[in-house]
């Protein structure tokens, strides 16, 4: 089945790589670089339909370095998974869906936390022209939007943040509530029209900051919002780096339980993730996901979980 994956760090990785910061201060080829979970040759191995790439910079880069970073990232998305890879298709608009061909994989660009324009809102307009498409307000600490998940004060948005969530709306952009307080996801939810966790799980299953409690679920679902299951070990299983499929699948079991059997879907975190789901350490592995579903769910409900629920809640 066709993959849709609405979270990945892939451009983290080719920017450190890059600096010499990572894999021996050699660049990584991201057609087939064995050190990334996402790279082309993994996304077509495992049917990926399409990968969103996020932008995120490290809460450590100085204030005023932190824009040129978002930068040199969205540079190697142009330079080296676009560029050097015909197969990749920028999708740029929602519509860019549909025109997808037969052995074209999609690629989103996402911006996970507020940090890199700061409260310049030019900045913000300009991701927008280049192509962002979904806006986390935060990563885990607090920013000028927010405070993120592990940020012990737990504020919710801010007067700027509620003009980001507005702006987002205005250009048909989700806004992502995976990594907000809880605070934060409740103001988020009253703001947004395209609300969406990229990549959380249930907390009633894993209770973990980054996961969502079943009000918070109850409520994405009521609200038309979507919610990618993540594949991060310790967002599955409580105080455990260790996961299987079905240890994963339980979150499934319980957003379907919440109601949320059309509106769930995948948002793995490969490529930011240091611990792995057995049998599902990156892209290539996405058909072992899919075929374990297959023995609880229906040809249909799976179809939904890979990709069909993500395109039938496209911002319009």
């Amino acid at each position: 089945m066709k993959i849709v994956d609405t979270h990945c760090d892939a451009l983290l990785r080719l920017q450190l790589a890059k600096n010499g910061e990572y894999y021996n201060a050699k660049p990584l080829n991201y057609r087939d670089s064995e050190q990334l979970g996402t790279s082309l040759h993994q996304l077509q191995t495992g049917n990926v339909l399409t990968q969103f790439f996020a932008i995120f910079i490290y809460p450590e880069v100085p204030s005023d370095q932190k824009w040129q970073h978002a930068l040199e990232q969205i540079d190697l998305f142009y330079t080296e998974v676009l560029g050097k890879n015909p197969e990749m298709k920028h999708i740029t608009k929602w519509e860019d869906f549909s025109d997808l061909k037969e052995g074209e994989i999609g690629a989103v660009l996402t911006l996970e936390g507020a940090d890199a324009f700061g409260n310049d809102l030019a900045k913000l307009r300009h991701l927008y022209r280049l192509g962002v498409l979904s806006i986390g307000m935060t990563w885990n600490h607090a920013n000028l939007c927010a405070d993120g998940a592990k940020e012990p004060r737990g504020g919710g948005l801010t007067l700027l943040g509620k003009d980001v969530v507005k702006l987002n709306n205005q250009h048909h952009v989700f806004t992502d509530v995976s990594h907000s307080t809880v605070a934060g996801f409740w103001d988020i939810l009253e703001l947004s029209d395209y609300p969406m966790a990229s990549h959380s799980n249930a907390r009633a299953i894993c209770d973990h900051p980054r996961n969502l409690y079943d009000d918070q679920i109850k409520a994405m679902f009521a609200e038309n919002g979507l919610i990618q299951v993540v594949f991060n070990p310790p967002f599955i299983n409580e105080e455990s780096r260790e996961a299987t499929i079905p240890d994963l699948i339980k979150h499934i079991d319980h957003l379907c339980a919440l109601g949320g059997r059309k509106q769930i879907g995948f948002g793995s975190d490969f490529d930011g993730i240091s611990s792995f789901v057995e049998n599902l350490e990156h892209a290539s592995k996405y058909q072992n996901l899919i075929n374990e579903l297959l023995k609880y769910y229906t040809e249909d409900e799976v179809k939904g979980f890979s990709h069909q629920n993500f395109l039938n809640h496209l911002p319009k």
